[in-house]
């Protein structure tokens, strides 16, 4: 993965350029059931744009209309397992499920689902405390 694609991958979770496709890798799979590579949202939280994009250089994006982006190193330990580190400590998250329209991860803080960006998508207004 080039850094002018991780750029892209960033600007596109930001709303910036949004006719900037999910899969920003070029020769990447449209469609393809792969974990790298792609925007996924989380689907089962009350707060909008939670990502986690696992790109295929080791490099984990997780964004929300909430926070600011984090970039951490990823690895997929095996087969239905994936690790990365956040704010000093491991995680490890189990890979449940794996297709081309839902990705399931059990981690310590549960269950979670995600589906593919939908492009464009822009974060809707958030209230400022």
């Amino acid at each position: 993965m080039t850094t002018k694609t991780a750029v892209f991958a960033l600007l596109a979770m930001w709303g910036v350029g949004t006719c900037l496709p999910a899969i920003a890798e070029e020769g990447a799979k449209p469609g393809g059931s792969g974990l790298t590579d792609r925007v996924w949202v989380q689907q089962d939280t009350d707060l909008p744009g939670a990502m986690q994009v696992f790109l295929s250089d080791g490099t984990l994006i997780s964004d929300s209309c909430w926070e600011t982006h984090r970039l951490s190193a990823w690895k997929q330990v095996d087969e239905t397992h994936v690790s990365w580190e956040e704010d000093g400590m491991p995680i490890e998250a189990e890979i449940v499920s794996l297709t081309s329209d839902e990705l399931v991860l059990k981690s310590p803080v549960g269950e979670q689902r995600f589906k593919p960006a939908e492009v464009p998508y822009v974060c809707p207004d958030m209230p400022k405390d």
